[in-house]
């Protein structure tokens, strides 16, 4: 199973969707309370290179993004053997080049 960190606030409802999202596929997370301290503040900045939105997302230490880019992971079904709930798929090449000249990232 992926190690997963949230950061999170008090009165977030993105936040709030991200962990049922994760709840629902029964994924343990680490919830990290931002305010509570200057220290996490700092971390989170440095980690996010500065991001203004929350929640931020870490699965095994790769930045994944907001809920939105979450529900993107979700939706190209590669969120579940990024947590480890199952194998990679198999993705050839040819559809690796293509997804990235469409921009499609997930």
């Amino acid at each position: 199973m992926a190690k997963v960190e949230l950061y999170t606030n008090k009165g977030c409802g993105a936040c709030v969707n991200a962990k049922r999202l994760l709840d629902s596929k029964g994924v343990p997370y680490e919830e990290i309370r931002l305010g509570t301290s200057r220290r996490t503040d700092v971390e989170f900045q440095v980690r996010t290179n500065g991001s203004k939105t929350i929640p931020q997302i870490f699965i095994d230490d790769k930045w994944i993004g907001g809920f939105e880019e979450l529900l993107k992971y979700d939706n190209a079904n590669e969120l579940d053997w990024r947590l480890g709930l199952c194998e990679r798929p198999h993705v050839s090449l040819v559809s690796r080049i293509m997804r990235v000249l469409t921009g499609k990232i997930y």
